[in-house]
């Protein structure tokens, strides 16, 4: 079964080498780098230095082997099977990381894969429509969410349960309360 780029997570960018055996130092954009033990194998895309970031569907045939991980400060320190010597190594650096949707770690009740929302109607609970979901903002209190308006504009709503009412995946749809100042 061929994957689609929005069923592959990405859980690092390859910064640099790490030894002379073939280890990469990975910077982890996954909340929990700790998961990085659990991966038996990530698909590569990359990388971006040599000529521009390949599409992630061209890419699925760089399937690479986990043999070992360790962690060195805010780095994940990884050793592909496929990765015998420093050289080899080199040539990955600035790849990214990617693995199946059914990897990924499981969701709680009210949580969503950013990939599913990016794109999504908002609607006021008015019955409003505000414009399209851009972008997710991770600032460490809460999400933000980024809605383009049709006149281009944006509109930052926090993501928390005052703000978003309801969020419908399927029907690719969410429901929002605008608290007052949030829209000019």
């Amino acid at each position: 079964m061929e994957e689609k780029a929005e069923d592959l997570f990405r859980v690092g960018c390859i910064t640099t080498t790490h030894g002379v055996r073939g280890e990469v130092k990975v910077y982890p954009t996954t909340e929990e780098p700790q998961r990085f033990k659990k991966y038996k194998e990530v698909f590569l895309a990359g990388p971006a230095g040599k000529g521009g970031q390949q599409d992630i569907r061209e890419c699925m045939h760089k399937c690479m082997h986990i043999e070992s991980v360790k962690f060195f400060k805010q780095m994940v320190i990884v050793k592909f099977k496929e990765c015998t010597s420093m050289e080899e190594a080199e040539r990955l650096r600035g790849a990214e990381l990617y693995v199946p949707r059914e990897k990924a770690v499981p969701l709680k009740e009210n949580e969503y894969y950013i990939s599913d929302l990016i794109g999504m109607q908002v609607e006021s609970d008015e019955g409003v429509m505000l414009g399209m979901l851009d972008d997710v903002m991770q600032t460490g209190a809460n999400d933000v969410y980024v809605v383009k308006q049709p006149d281009g504009r944006e509109i930052l709503l926090p993501a928390i349960k005052e703000c978003i009412r309801l969020v419908d995946v399927k029907a690719r749809h969410i429901t929002v309360h605008l608290m007052p100042g949030l829209v000019e």
